[in-house]
Order: C-alpha cells, then sequence, then structure tokens
C-alpha cells in the first residue's frame, strides 16, 4: 500500500498535483480497507479481485471508491426522475490522478516487466472503458496512448501542461 501511495505521490507532484498526492488513497490505511488487502493479499493483482472472487464483493473497495475521487466509479449517481445509476464525467484533475494511479500500478504489479504501455493495454482490455462516462473513457485512453508511445518524461510533462491549462480555466 504504501510503496503504492509514494509512487502515485510521485507521479502526482511531477504533474503538479501536490495535495492529492498527499492525499492519494489515505482511506486504504483504515480498518476495513487495510485488513481486506491483507487478507487477500497475492502480490501480482489487486487483492480487491481476490476478494470479489471469494466473497461476490470486496467490502475494502466498497468503502475506496465511495471516498477516493480518482476513482471513475466514485462519479455515478442517478440523475432526478430516473432509476439506474449513470456515469459522470470525472473533473481533469481527478481523471489524471486516476491514470497517475493506473501507471503506478501497473508498476507495481508487473515490476519488471512493466513498460510505457502497460497502463494503456491493461484499460484497453478492461471492461471499465465501457461502464465510464464516454468522455472520461476517450481522455483516460488518449493520456495512457500518449504514455505509451513518447515515454513517461515526455507524458508527464505533457500531463502536468493539461493539468495547469484545466486549472487555470477553472480557476482552482
Amino acid at each position: 500500500i504504501t510503496t503504492h501511495k509514494l509512487l502515485v505521490t510521485k507521479l502526482c507532484f511531477k504533474c503538479g498535483l501536490y495535495k492529492q498526492g498527499l492525499l492519494h488513497d489515505l482511506s486504504k490505511y483504515s480498518f476495513i480497507e487495510f485488513s481486506s488487502g491483507v487478507k487477500y493479499y497475492q502480490g501480482y493483482r489487486s487483492p480487491i479481485d481476490y476478494e470479489k472472487e471469494v466473497l461476490g464483493y470486496s467490502l475494502g473497495w466498497l468503502h475506496h471508491k465511495g471516498r477516493n475521487k480518482h476513482h471513475w466509479e466514485y462519479w455515478m449517481d442517478t440523475p432526478l426522475n430516473n432509476k439506474s445509476y449513470s456515469p459522470i464525467e470525472m473533473p481533469f484533475d481527478y481523471l489524471l490522478e486516476s491514470v497517475l494511479d493506473r501507471i503506478a500500478a501497473s508498476k507495481i504489479y508487473q515490476k519488471d516487466n512493466y513498460k510505457d504501455d502497460s497502463a494503456y493495454l491493461y484499460f484497453i482490455n478492461s471492461d471499465a472503458k465501457y461502464q465510464m462516462h464516454e468522455k472520461t473513457a476517450e481522455k483516460t485512453a488518449a493520456l495512457l496512448d500518449y504514455l505509451k508511445v513518447n515515454g513517461e518524461a515526455k507524458a508527464l510533462a505533457y500531463y502536468k501542461k493539461l493539468y495547469f491549462e484545466y486549472k487555470n480555466l477553472n480557476h482552482r
């Protein structure tokens, strides 16, 4: 948990997301998430996936996704007079943190096999892109593709430029 958190923090700092870098995944140290992570830890994939296989759900994940805006699942809501959940477009700062989170997770799980296309391939081959808001999925794929094509140093510089454009546009 700490290795992942520190790696995301480092990547966030390189992109100008200082507060988000410091606060990233602090809920993982809560009892429900930490105990779930320890019990279902395997080392090569998320303990959440294993917990879901065993129980059919993950209490740790249910807790985590509701408290961390960098997860697209946080951005699901029921519009007024509608009976089903719908995805909401993620604000760019949280989308960028999500991309950095995906990069860090790929590095942690793949270790020496990590390449600049790892997070992109994982995203493209997942069902998440069909469930999240269309624009969120498009932007996520584009940012990860930029990393795949240009390498990490150029990608982080580009992400930082985009973040400051977003920040200046939104006066945050």
